[in-house]
């Protein structure tokens, strides 16, 4: 698994094996939003910023490459659905782990809502996912909710400690939950995975504050970072949060 290995080194700091992650799938689901309607602008940006990673769509891919600056990780994102959909949290198989290969990605990632009424057809995918992932020394991110009709909160750390270690069970190296709004409440999502935890960001915030508090409680809760889209992304200065994101991920490890 040496290709693992060298690839993930690409997403993860290999001094502290934290990332920071930046998103921006968002246009399958939600159309071309505020930050990601000149796509090439906003990948130069986000790379110039420091960020570990990237994450985006096939098609997308061509038109971020960028031919100069510093170097950032790619992660592929191979499943999709629309805000437009009858049942957007039905995720379907857009892209393969081939196609990833063929991009120069040094990752991929699939998202599997638990709970919704296609949780079946997910896991089915992301096993599959996975096991061409082993063969291909691809790593694996896994977007893991909790969305549907007996979820309650998908906040909850007993829902979200559960979809965190159904990802490492079925393969993934990196598994991606919402936070659960407390060191505490987080450390059992953490201590009950094997694999680095990092939280999403979810919708847009109103403050850095708030955002910077949450993805500090999550590192000491033991996490490995963080995968933020809208609050960079659509953020006024992406340097300047990347920078104080990355003084709480990295600190003396950037």
């Amino acid at each position: 698994m040496i290709g693992k290995e060298i690839r993930i080194e690409r997403i993860l700091n290999r001094n502290n094996n934290r990332t920071i992650i930046v998103p921006i799938d968002h246009g399958v689901t939600l159309g071309p939003i505020h930050g990601l309607i000149d796509i090439q602008n906003t990948v130069d940006t986000i790379a110039n910023s420091g960020v570990n990673a990237i994450l985006m769509h096939k098609g997308l891919v061509k038109s971020g490459h960028r031919n100069h600056g510093r170097d950032i990780g790619l992660i592929v994102h191979l499943s999709a659905s629309t805000s437009l959909s009858g049942d957007p949290n039905a995720k379907t198989m857009v892209c393969s782990v081939e196609e990833a290969v063929c991009l120069g990605a040094d990752a991929v990632s699939v998202h599997v809502n638990l709970g919704a009424d296609t949780e079946a057809e997910m896991l089915h995918d992301m096993g599959k996912v996975s096991r061409s992932c082993m063969m291909w020394g691809m790593p694996l991110i896994a977007m893991m909710y909790t969305r549907g009709k007996k979820i309650k909160n998908e906040y909850d750390a007993a829902v979200v400690k559960h979809a965190a270690r159904v990802g490492a069970e079925l393969g993934a190296d990196i598994v991606k939950v919402n936070y659960t709004g407390s060191t505490e409440s987080f450390r059992e999502v953490v201590e009950g995975c094997p694999i680095p935890v990092v939280i999403a960001g979810g919708e847009k915030m109103e403050t850095d504050e708030e955002l910077l508090t949450m993805i500090k409680s999550a590192i000491a809760a033991g996490g490995a970072g963080c995968s933020i889209g809208r609050n960079v992304f659509q953020h006024d200065n992406v340097k300047e949060i990347v920078r104080m994101i990355a003084d709480i991920v990295h600190g003396e490890n950037t």
